[in-house]
């Protein structure tokens, strides 16, 4: 940095600031790789964290942090690093960072192992991968909630208060959220004055989570930000540290002073409506955004050998996620045992038992034995109960050594070599750089024989990216200019249909450009995208004038516009005219990333503004969330853009070709969270029947995060008839890991899976996949699709329940009472022939006939469950979810007839 020290210098220019400053920054944490600079003073007790999400708060945080008056060091976030040293008992402060990366996050851990001290506030970590967000809720021992909708008072907790946040000064009004404690370490020291007296500062002994945004003057005043941050630093420098003053590997060398001042930022909200800046300059984010966000790394994947504290909450998920796994195991070995017997190639003069179909299977796998199997799972069992015995022993880096090795162990016992998927959705996303890379049909066709051989059945193929269509069309401007001497949307549509799989057109709705794709067609980095450079004023704004917000990639559509409805509309009629694809997905059918809390807002296209002003006499641009009745009116403006856009392409699709499947590709936040921050509603979507598929980017790096991410959505009864398929990344994702997470969904009541993407579908996993699902010849023709063919796949659904019951009964293993294996046996029947006639000639009256009978199967199935359910719970419940798919799977496929009637 040249000059450290100059003056400020603010220009105001066309509607808006350009700050162009030097700070006196001396960065001095070692652990982050900054080189420390010496400065006169005493040593820093306090460093705090720079980032582009805090940056336009930065004066407000500056001026409280000067007030103070404790030495301290700006670090910018993209240094933090791993491989720490740090200097005697160093607190270091994160305000309002909400994304960090996994080795970020690592960075942190490691170095509150070592003794280290952390302040946050806000919603920390909340836009980050879900792993990261685990590892920062069990660092701070706590995580932000929800936002509060108004101003509440903050008050002591009803507990016994703590002695070093019993100041007056410390209590007042404050406008915030609510904070989650997530440890049994975890102490609430003040509380909001609302129902329940929700948390609103938690603390443990290494940390101090403050929930608001400090050092923002429309969250909380100067004095009380002062008030707690100068409490919070006493606290944790004068707390003891079990008996190490130093932390180890200290750089006792750092010195600094406090950073200079940077210029006030303009009001978040200004009457002025600000210039708009279609070409604008943004240094490449160093944050990803939209799907790149929802990734990567877990706790438990992370750092095996690390010695942070396991608190009880995590003690018990750990042990359960291993006994679910052990339950995941078992599910699929007796659905890999079950296909193998009812095999054409197993057919003999006696049904095979249990122990005999376990043994073929075996045979199939080289060094592979029942015995290892079962000694597996056994060991798996005593690992589960001994992990609680660690953690209480403070043996945390063994416990985590052991429950990795354990998953591991488990994993390679997978059947993994024997067909045992059910009927199902089985979809990818085929991406534009796969298309790009394949030249032309030849290798194009290599992608889709993978594919085929693999089993999947829907190919969702990327046409629209960025405004360029992949195909020569006459509604937009240009085609991709990757794409030179043929029609890939053409191609891969004979493709597709040659073997027997469904495409889909994924396009991209109100993203109109992208820097990233910029780069790689070697135009400058700032171009709009071929449509908002043809139409300026279809562009859509934050409340500062960037068509792309701070920290992201790409240039937004205005929904409101009605000439922007028109052209996407007619462009997707073009698609689904001129093209025999089956489907059509909607991807960013959404607003960019928001936080109305900090002044970061979206949506200020001129159509939008004008409309919103004609409907309630106000222009939006003078709004902030503080005016509650008319924010909510302007939130529910830009939602019912959304929403209504969808409703037009539902109904442009029937009106074309009723026979098209309408899926969306969205966001599994939840409900009020995701209006607010991307007014994306489409739990509305699906109960006005609108869509047919609901593809929820559930992406995780464990098992239990896309548990944890999928099941609501998948036990939701707020998504009327529509199918709903999750969708997996690949990308870092170990195959074995893939593939548990897909028997999760098949042990939930969900009809299928999307794979992101195709680019990372490798050749290990080809081999999984051709062996679970890979189509078979005998019965390719077939096998249904679930969102094409419901009734039929219902009647393959319970057929395969029907053979597993069977199986377990003939091995012993489902312990029903005498005298009700008859009735069960009786109504399994009533219930099969009732689904078989619906699916052989669908009818209304046989619609009837086989909801009912489902319905007094399910009531029934309960008390013929009863004693097993206490011996395998795990396996009955993953029954009943499956009965409860095939329910699903007619109410779909009613409305999907009444469409075509």
């Amino acid at each position: 940095m040249k000059n450290q020290g100059t003056a400020i210098k603010v220009t105001k220019k066309a509607g808006f600031f350009i700050f162009s400053f030097n700070f006196f920054i001396i960065n001095c944490l070692s652990i982050f790789n900054v080189l420390p600079v010496r400065a006169a003073g005493e040593e820093p007790v306090l460093s705090v964290v720079q980032s582009t999400e805090n940056t336009q708060q930065w004066a407000g945080i500056t001026k409280r942090l000067q007030a103070i008056g404790a030495k301290y060091c700006v670090i910018p976030l993209s240094q933090v690093r791993s491989n720490a040293d740090w200097g005697d008992r160093r607190v270091l402060f994160l305000p309002n960072i909400e994304t960090f990366t996994p080795a970020q996050a690592i960075a942190l851990e490691q170095w509150v192992s070592k003794g280290g001290k952390i302040i946050a506030s806000g919603p920390v970590g909340s836009l980050s991968a879900p792993g990261v967000r685990q590892l920062m809720r069990s660092l701070l021992g706590s995580y932000w909630g929800f936002g509060l909708d108004e101003t509440q008072q903050l008050k002591p907790a009803k507990t016994k208060l703590q002695g070093w946040a019993n100041q007056t000064e410390l209590f007042g009004q404050v406008r915030g959220g609510v904070v989650i404690p997530n440890g049994a370490t975890s102490q609430t020291t003040a509380v909001w004055n609302a129902k329940d007296s929700p948390a609103a500062v938690v603390s443990t002994e290494w940390s101090t989570l403050l929930g608001w945004r400090w050092g923002t003057d429309a969250a909380s005043a100067f004095e009380l930000d002062h008030a707690w941050l100068k409490a919070a630093i006493n606290r944790h420098l004068t707390a003891p540290s079990e008996g190490q003053k130093k932390i180890a590997g200290a750089d006792s060398s750092c010195l600094t002073t406090i950073a200079t001042t940077p210029p006030t930022s303009p009001s978040p909200i200004t009457a002025t409506a600000p210039k708009p800046r279609l070409i604008q300059r943004i240094t490449p984010p160093s944050s990803q955004e939209a799907i790149d966000q929802l990734e990567q790394t877990v706790r438990w994947n992370v750092e095996p050998n690390s010695n942070a504290p396991i608190d009880d909450k995590e003690a018990i998920a750990l042990q359960q996620e291993l006994e679910n796994l052990i339950s995941r195991l078992e599910s699929a070995q007796l659905a890999a045992s079950v296909h193998a017997a009812n095999s054409d190639e197993a057919i003999t003069s006696h049904s095979p038992s249990l122990k005999e179909e376990e043994t073929r299977v075996a045979s199939t796998r080289p060094g592979f034995t029942i015995a290892s199997r079962e000694q597996a799972i056994a060991q798996a069992r005593l690992v589960a109960k001994s992990i609680t015995e660690l953690i209480a022993n403070k043996n945390y880096a063994v416990a985590r050594q052991q429950w990795l090795a354990t998953r591991a162990n488990l994993w390679k016992n997978f059947p993994t070599n024997r067909r045992l998927a059910p009927a199902e959705i089985r979809a990818v996303w085929l991406d534009r750089g796969t298309i790009v890379r394949a030249g032309g049909e030849k290798k194009l066709a290599e992608v889709f024989d993978r594919l085929a051989q693999s089993g999947i059945n829907t190919v969702f193929f990327e046409t629209l990216n960025a405004s360029y269509p992949i195909y020569p069309s006459q509604v937009a401007p240009q085609q991709n200019p990757l794409i030179r001497g043929w029609n890939p949307l053409a191609v891969a549509v004979k493709l597709a249909h040659e073997r027997g799989m469904e495409l889909h057109a994924w396009v991209w709705v109100f993203a109109a450009g992208n820097q990233r794709h910029n780069q790689v067609i070697n135009v400058h980095p700032d171009y709009p995208g071929p449509v908002l450079a043809a139409h300026p004023d279809w562009a859509n704004y934050d409340n500062k004038g960037n068509t792309i917000p701070p920290g992201q990639t790409k240039p937004f559509f205005d929904p409101a516009n009605p000439q922007v409805r028109q052209y996407l509309l007619k462009l997707f009629e073009e698609i689904v005219t001129k093209y025999q694809v089956d489907g059509l997905q909607l991807d960013y059918i959404r607003y960019p990333f928001q936080d109305p809390f900090v002044g970061r807002t979206y949506g200020y296209g001129q159509a939008a503004r004008s409309q919103f002003q004609q409907l309630t006499g106000v222009d939006p641009l003078t709004l902030s969330p503080t005016q509650g009745e008319l924010w909510q009116k302007w939130t529910e403006f830009r939602t019912q853009q959304v929403d209504s856009f969808v409703a037009d392409v539902s109904q442009m699709l029937r009106k074309q070709r009723d026979n098209l499947i309408l899926s969306v590709a969205v966001f599994p936040l939840p409900e009020r969270e995701r209006i607010q921050k991307l007014q994306q509603h489409w739990e509305v979507w699906a109960r006005r029947g609108d869509i047919d598929l609901i593809v929820p980017m559930t992406y995780a790096q464990d098992t239990a995060r896309f548990q944890r991410l999928a099941q609501p959505w998948i036990a939701s009864t707020q998504l009327g008839s529509t199918l709903l398929v999750p969708g997996i990344r690949l990308l870092s994702l170990p195959n074995l890991a893939a593939f548990d997470q897909l028997q999760v969904i098949r042990d939930l009541p969900a009809s299928g899976y999307a794979l992101f993407a195709a680019e990372n579908f490798n050749n290990d996993l080809l081999k999984i996949f051709t062996h679970t699902q890979g189509k078979v010849q005998a019965v390719a023709a077939v096998e249904p699709i679930p969102h094409r063919q419901p009734f039929q796949t219902a009647a393959a659904r319970y057929a395969a329940l029907k053979r597993e019951w069977q199986f377990v009964m003939e091995n012993d293993q489902l312990q029903i009472p005498t005298i009700r294996i008859s009735e069960f046996n009786n109504q399994i029947e009533v219930l099969e022939q009732a689904l078989n006639q619906l699916a052989t000639s669908p009818s209304p009256s046989k619609l009837l006939t086989a909801k009912a009978s489902l319905t007094r199967f399910q009531a029934q199935f309960r008390i013929w469950m009863r004693e097993p359910a206490i011996n395998n719970p795990y396996q009955v419940k993953a029954w009943e979810n499956r009965l409860a798919m095939i329910e699903r799977l007619l109410r779909y496929g009613q409305r999907r007839s009444q469409l075509r009637q």
